[in-house]
């Protein structure tokens, strides 16, 4: 991979998925702990529950431009990893201008008022016993919005470096 046009944002896409990694640890480490304390000694707890879920989805939403950064994202590449790499740089550039930030745009968009709201209230969980951090988990979503637009934005240049005769991405 040519070095990066902008580092900062590679930087915290790399730290983040770091985070994701201790994350699924503790992820695993919960559910078995959920598992045992139900089936072991018929102990159930919404709460740990609940904090699997929350696990899941941080993992998703936090890790999303890592995993960009990293070209993880599914693609169908039959043709793609046979191209030049001028030519891999305008479909990443297409895509990720045509597709990728129009779709972040709109998520963002639409996102906004259902996670103001639950700030508003400060949303907890409406289980009995459930987490009360509930605006926190929808906070998330533009929490991906944000890195994964930043680190579209770093691929957009790495793909302009490589269509403007620099090192290939």
């Amino acid at each position: 991979m040519s070095s990066s046009p902008l580092p900062w944002i590679d930087r915290l896409s790399e730290w983040l998925g770091s985070l994701c990694a201790v994350l699924m640890l503790a992820m695993l480490l919960l559910a078995t702990a959920v598992v045992a304390l139900r089936y072991g000694l018929e102990f159930g707890s919404i709460a740990l529950q609940e904090g699997v879920l929350y696990l899941h989805g941080a993992l998703f939403t936090l890790g999303a431009g890592f995993t960009l950064k990293h070209n993880g994202h599914v693609r169908v590449d039959i043709f793609y990893r046979q191209w030049s790499p001028e030519r891999r740089a305008w479909v990443d550039l297409l895509g990720t201008v045509l597709l990728l930030l129009p779709f972040l745009a709109f998520i963002g968009w639409q996102s906004w008022d259902y996670v103001m709201a639950s700030w508003a209230r400060l949303e907890g969980s409406p289980e009995a016993g459930g987490l009360a951090l509930v605006y926190l988990q929808k906070s998330l979503i533009l929490a991906m919005v944000t890195t994964l637009a930043m680190q579209a934005l770093a691929e957009i240049a790495r793909s302009v470096i490589t269509l403007r005769g620099g090192q290939s991405s």
